[in-house]
């Protein structure tokens, strides 16, 4: 397919509600969730999703490190393996991948022009997810992948990529997130969250609280493997660079295997992720594969070293159990000097809640722990750095230790300038924090 001169994709993209940006509450601008819209683009396009199998995944934390290491192992068997994640830290471009590069401008345009005509000619209106979503399933049929691994935009039920009839079906974990969209409790969340297990699917099932796996397992008739039960992590140590793990999946034992990611958490979604792929393949995987492909896994933006002198960390948590795990993996790999606060939120975070995840009360103990650099994400749903300030100071953090940028370069320029060469600096809150910073401090 050729594409005109006179279209511009990323301009005619950018047309779309994008809920990502704008927050609009469930259900206030297109009616009750449905999957009729993407469901009819997929129609119309020839059903794209149906012509490779999929691994669908879910959760609260971290799908996307997951994805990223299925897709390692996956591409280790000598599979094509088309992934798709969102969101995006710098370009959309990013969401989509296959064998773990992503699609060129050129090709994105053409999959974006597809998806316009198909939208002209019958009248629907997606929203940008949806375009996406049927791009990436478009271009992973034109280039005829073994399989797609596929990550839930949010929920599960009514995501856009539930289109997809996932063989297996993945679970991260469940925490609270979302509640406009998916409820106020980790029950309802967990009920949403169960759509995409599709009849005689595999269930890998990382979250353990026993509640909230009856509810998954009340939805799945196939087989159902449970994290410290059919597999997990049986060690999980600090190494240089990343974590010496032991890892067990269904089917056999995986010791000493180095997983070049920080945070004890990257274990256990390593383990998933083998899980998941032995799911597929019904056979355990080679010793040699499991340990060269966990040894190439990168995961931007997730306790991501960019610089040192002084150390530069950049992690997207944005909700308090990701902030809590960031805490922890900190504390544990990265305790020593000085250390900087780079924080920006989304209007629906709760403030005090993210800051004392984050260890600010412990912060504010000692006085030569650091500072707090406050900032605005760049989005429209971006919280007032004043609410952040307000919080911090009712943690016990003194205001002469709190520093204010209006945006993210200038917030990543104060913490450079006054952090120490022992010191850290973290920027966390918000993955559009997290790109933002990226693009200034990643050439």
């Amino acid at each position: 397919m050729t594409t005109p001169s006179n279209f511009d994709g990323p301009s005619w993209l950018a047309s779309h509600v994008n809920l990502e940006s704008l927050n609009v509450p469930a259900g206030s601008r297109r009616g009750p969730p449905t999957l009729d819209r993407i469901s009819t683009l997929m129609q119309y396009l020839g059903s794209p999703e149906l012509e490779f199998p999929a691994i669908h995944i879910t959760g609260t934390n971290g799908k996307t490190t997951t994805v990223r290491v299925l897709t390692e192992l996956l591409t280790g068997l000598g599979l094509k393996v088309g992934a798709y994640t969102s969101p995006h830290l710098e370009h959309v471009n990013e969401r989509m991948s296959i064998d773990g590069e992503p699609i060129t401008d050129d090709a994105f345009e053409e999959m974006l022009y597809a998806v316009s005509l198909v939208q002209d000619s019958i009248g629907v209106d997606p929203s940008y997810f949806d375009v996406v979503t049927a791009a990436a399933f478009r271009w992973f049929a034109d280039e005829a992948v073994d399989i797609a691994v596929v990550e839930v935009g949010m929920g599960g039920t009514w995501d856009a990529t539930n289109v997809v009839d996932g063989q297996v079906a993945v679970v991260t974990n469940v925490s609270v997130d979302h509640v406009d969209y998916l409820g106020p409790t980790r029950e309802q969340i967990a009920t949403e969250k169960a759509g995409i297990i599709k009849p005689g699917a595999t269930l890998v099932l990382g979250e353990t609280d026993p509640n909230i796996q009856a509810i998954f397992e009340a939805r799945a008739d196939g087989r159902v493997f449970r994290r410290d039960v059919d597999f997990g992590v049986s060690r999980n140590v600090v190494a240089i660079g990343g974590r010496l793990v032991d890892l067990r999946s269904p089917g056999a034992e995986y010791p000493d295997v180095f997983l070049p990611l920080h945070g004890a958490h990257q274990a256990d979604n390593a383990a998933i992720a083998l899980a998941a792929a032995e799911s597929l393949v019904r056979a355990p995987l080679p010793f040699e594969v499991v340990s060269d492909a966990l040894a190439r896994v990168k995961s931007p933006g997730r306790l991501e070293v960019v610089r040192r002198q002084p150390l530069v960390l950049l992690d997207g948590a944005h909700n308090v159990a990701g902030a809590e795990a960031l805490r922890r993996a900190l504390d544990e790999e990265f305790s020593e000097g000085p250390r900087t606060l780079v924080v920006g939120l989304l209007r629906e975070k709760d403030p005090r809640e993210m800051l004392a995840a984050l260890g600010v009360e412990e912060f504010a103990d000692d006085e030569h722990a650091g500072l707090l650099v406050v900032c605005r994400p760049p989005s429209p749903r971006a919280l007032e750095t004043s609410f952040i300030v307000k919080a911090a100071i009712e943690l016990g953090l003194p205001e002469n230790r709190i520093e204010v940028a209006d945006r993210v370069e200038d917030a990543v320029g104060t913490a450079l300038l006054l952090t120490p060469a022992d010191g850290q600096i973290v920027i966390t809150g918000s993955l559009y924090v997290v790109g933002a910073a990226r693009s200034v401090l990643v050439s």
